[in-house]
């Protein structure tokens, strides 16, 4: 009996030894990059450093942040695809990558589903659309206007081609009937300075990206782009109560990994990606930037992605948007 009682209880101190050894090998060893397509101070920047400073205090090793600019995220999104999928290299994936380029890029390098490992949402946010404090605009009517009196000649930056900022510039230009100028940047950071020194008058950038420069009155906010008004900015009008009905533009961001990750691996980056998600003063920063709807499964995100392709695949037929290759 005490034999028996021994070995029980040996039994369960090498379970309870094992137990953060089997959570250890679910964990990348060394080092993780998170891989991000746009230049330092971007929406996905943002976020990136947000989720990734709380990741490296749960996981106990270093978080860095490597900025691959270029092509509007796809290639940084080329190069993690690539990656070994041992976790120590992921991405902050993005609409751009993930939902457009499969659409505009007949030649893109990787294959969504096959190439990326889905492991959670980080968050969904409205575009703004902004402009130069000194330009007289102040409403949605009013851009629409001055576009009108110089077609061709107003300005929209983005955060580059193809990206979601010139897609939801393209679809103001349908729904409204006019015609501007697209100027894309290696990033919302560049475009954003000039925005701000008056060398482009507007753009549809990414409430991530614009809200500190908005809060800090360097930047006019006109209009939001989804359906409902962003908790951080309770004032600004949608561009449907601004006479654009079913107008609806979002950018959004989530974690991947390379395909072919050890489900135990994705499961474990899942769940501890939700809890830092779930931390007051992480919420309290999405909130700020915008970015609302995070979390899940990786399941959920990966058929967001899907529908999502789907729906601006439409979008770019529909409104004839190439980019060049």
């Amino acid at each position: 009996m005490k034999r028996r009682t021994f070995v029980t209880a040996t039994a369960a101190t090498a379970a309870t030894l094992a137990a953060p050894m089997l959570q250890a090998q679910n964990l990348p060893n060394g080092p993780v990059r998170i891989i991000v397509g746009f230049a330092p101070g971007g929406g996905t920047d943002v976020l990136a450093r947000i989720v990734g400073q709380k990741l490296q205090a749960m996981w106990n090793t270093t978080v860095v942040i490597e900025n691959k600019a270029g092509a509007s995220g796809v290639i940084a999104a080329d190069f993690v695809a690539k990656a070994p999928a041992d976790g120590n290299t992921l991405l902050m994936a993005h609409i751009n990558s993930h939902a457009l380029a499969p659409g505009l890029m007949p030649k893109l390098g990787y294959v969504v589903e096959r190439d990326f490992t889905p492991l959670t949402l980080v968050g969904v946010t409205p575009n703004l659309l902004i402009a130069n404090t000194n330009l007289p605009a102040k409403t949605v009517a009013d851009v629409v206007a001055h576009c009108k009196a110089n077609p061709g000649k107003v300005s929209f930056g983005s955060a580059g081609q193809g990206s979601a900022q010139h897609l939801a510039m393209e679809s103001f230009k349908l729904a409204a009937g006019v015609d501007a100028l697209h100027v894309p940047y290696k990033g919302s950071g560049p475009m954003l300075v000039d925005l701000i020194g008056g060398q482009i008058q507007y753009s549809f950038d990414t409430m991530t990206a614009a809200t500190p420069h908005v809060k800090s009155g360097k930047v006019r906010a006109i209009a939001q782009t989804r359906a409902k008004r962003a908790s951080g900015h309770p004032t600004v009008p949608t561009m449907a109560e601004a006479g654009f009905p079913g107008f609806e533009a979002t950018t959004w961001y989530g974690l991947v990994g390379p395909g072919k990750m050890p489900a135990a691996m994705a499961q474990r980056m899942n769940e501890d990606i939700n809890k830092v998600l779930a931390m007051p003063d992480v919420k309290e920063k999405l909130d700020l930037y915008g970015a609302e709807d995070g979390g899940g499964t990786a399941q959920q995100f990966a058929d967001f992605i899907r529908a999502e392709q789907q729906k601006w695949a439409k979008v770019i037929k529909d409104a004839k948007v190439t980019v060049e290759s």
